[in-house]
């Protein structure tokens, strides 16, 4: 068994991969669509995955926050940039959101282990 950052990446690839071959046109269209609102715009890609983040944090979907962690991790922003965005995520989001940051820091302690 890998670490937690291999399983999740290993077993998205494997899954996106099986989605994209059914040749479905709107679950490829989604995925276009995804691809192209995190491309560098008016707003930084920066300032876009924090804003995934958050959302995704609010909404309380633990695959969603690790792609974003991860993508904020490759894109140099820091443990306290982060962690003060997702602040901000569980004031909004209220105590539920507790359990999905403590999977959210695990996951950010293995992108930088």
């Amino acid at each position: 068994m890998g670490t937690i950052v291999e399983d999740f990446n290993d077993y998205r690839s494997m899954m996106n991969e099986k989605m994209m071959a059914d040749n479905n046109k709107l679950i490829k269209r989604i995925f276009n669509l995804d691809t192209n609102a995190f491309m560098e715009g008016v707003l930084p890609k920066k300032t876009k995955e924090l804003l995934g983040l958050g959302n995704s944090l609010v909404l309380r979907c633990d695959d969603c926050v690790k792609y974003h962690l991860e993508a904020c991790h490759k894109l140099g922003l820091s443990k306290e940039e982060v962690v003060e965005a997702m602040s901000i995520s569980l004031l909004i989001g209220g105590t539920i959101v507790i359990p999905h940051l403590r999977r959210a820091f695990e996951y950010w302690e293995a992108l930088e282990g």
